[in-house]
């Protein structure tokens, strides 16, 4: 299996020089290569593939000798970044690609010649720079990317491969459906309900003022670099912190189930509602979601998505009775045919569940991947070819022992 270790790197005053260089560079092979693409594309009809881009590299640096400055290496992989840019927005995961800019986040990659030594990483033309281990990787190193962040701080993401296979899926012990929510988090089919932190909004204040400050720079200006800088770093923890705890959470449910059933959200369609878009963009259900998808994998377990339009809140967890009409203010509610009463939330994330073992129940280990890749019909579809969505006035249940 293939797993990259992320280390925060301390370069030289030299190396900060180079590695400044080599940003430049490749950012400007980039936006040169998509911009070329893009207008043979429009005369032709044809695109560049990756080695038509590769092969601009020899006349460019003749005409453009400070292109000789970085590692060659890196500027080979734009290629690589370019064509599965192009090949992300052709199987619609993606916009069309963008040209990078200098107040972004910046990287390259060097794909061989490459060394973790201790407290010391080896790179092509920047020797040995000093590299804060946290944790001791497994395996053989591939490749290794370095990014600098608009806080003007180094990091490396070292790829290593284990040589290990992934561990065989099985769905063999406890199911838990989960759902997303802003007042909590999450809700799982137990009954646990975990607190939502909203970092964005404990900062937004401190935020709100750095920004202030940055918007009454001289563009251009020293003074506005380092307010920018500034703001930079407000959005740097609150991206740290969002992310330890979306990582404590996901590793603590996957420890502790064998299936794991969340909703497929369309979170893009979610924030076009403007009273709840920053809560939900705040959540980062989307991240926390991948996640769970490839710590499932590497632990051998099972997740599983039901698709966003299946009527979770909607439905009686009990006798499966479905009522019409649930706004969003109500918190619980009684079934009109059993009189079972239902915490909203998690009637919810325990008909998740069900919907997840039935699917399960019905293709199988085998049927979830292809409908992962997109083979068995996407996710508007059940196992058995019928839309998720029932008529009205139905009811329907997993058939699962």
């Amino acid at each position: 299996m293939l797993k990259a270790y992320k280390y925060r790197i301390y370069p030289t005053g030299e190396q900060v020089v180079l590695l400044a260089k080599s940003f430049g560079c490749v950012r400007w092979f980039y936006n040169f290569a998509l911009n070329l693409t893009s207008e043979t594309y429009k005369a032709t009809g044809k695109g560049l593939s990756r080695n038509d881009i590769i092969n601009l590299l020899p006349s460019l640096k003749k005409e453009h000798e400070w292109l000789t400055e970085p590692p060659s290496q890196c500027l080979q992989q734009v290629a690589l970044d370019l064509s599965s840019a192009f090949l992300n927005f052709f199987e619609k995961r993606a916009k069309y690609p963008s040209f990078k800019k200098k107040g972004q986040k910046q990287s390259i990659r060097f794909p061989q010649q490459v060394k973790l030594d201790g407290d010391y990483l080896t790179l092509p033309k920047l020797g040995k720079v000093y590299c804060k281990v946290s944790r001791l990787p497994e395996g053989k190193l591939k490749s290794v990317t370095v990014s600098l962040t608009p806080s003007g701080e180094y990091y490396a993401a070292c790829l290593y491969d284990d040589g290990k296979d992934k561990p065989t899926s099985s769905s063999e012990g406890k199911a838990i459906g989960v759902d997303m929510g802003i007042n909590h988090y999450t809700i799982t089919s137990d009954g646990n309900k975990h607190g939502n932190p909203k970092y964005y909004r404990k900062y937004e204040v401190k935020l709100a003022k750095k920004q202030k400050q940055l918007s009454r720079k001289h563009k251009g200006s020293q003074n506005r670099n380092k307010a920018r800088i500034k703001v930079a770093k407000v959005h740097t923890k609150i991206t740290r912190c969002r992310e330890d705890f979306l990582h404590k959470l996901s590793r603590k449910l996957v420890d502790e189930n064998q299936v794991i059933v969340v909703e497929n959200l369309a979170v893009k369609n979610l924030i076009k509602n403007h009273n709840l878009a920053k809560s939900i963009s705040d959540a980062g259900w989307g991240q926390f979601c991948t996640m769970l998808k490839y710590k499932a994998e590497w632990e051998g377990k099972t997740y599983i998505e039901v698709d966003r339009f299946f009527p979770s809140s909607k439905t009686c967890s009990n006798c499966l009775h479905q009522v019409h009409n649930l706004s969003l203010d109500i918190r619980s509610w009684q079934c009109p045919k059993c009189q079972t009463m239902h915490d909203r939330d998690i009637n919810a994330a325990m008909n998740i569940r069900d919907e997840g073992l039935r699917i399960l129940s019905q293709c199988g280990l085998d049927g979830l991947r292809r409908r992962a890749t997109g083979v068995a019909g996407g996710h508007l579809a059940t196992a058995s070819g019928q839309r998720v969505r029932p008529s009205k006035g139905t009811a329907f249940r997993g058939d699962v022992g």
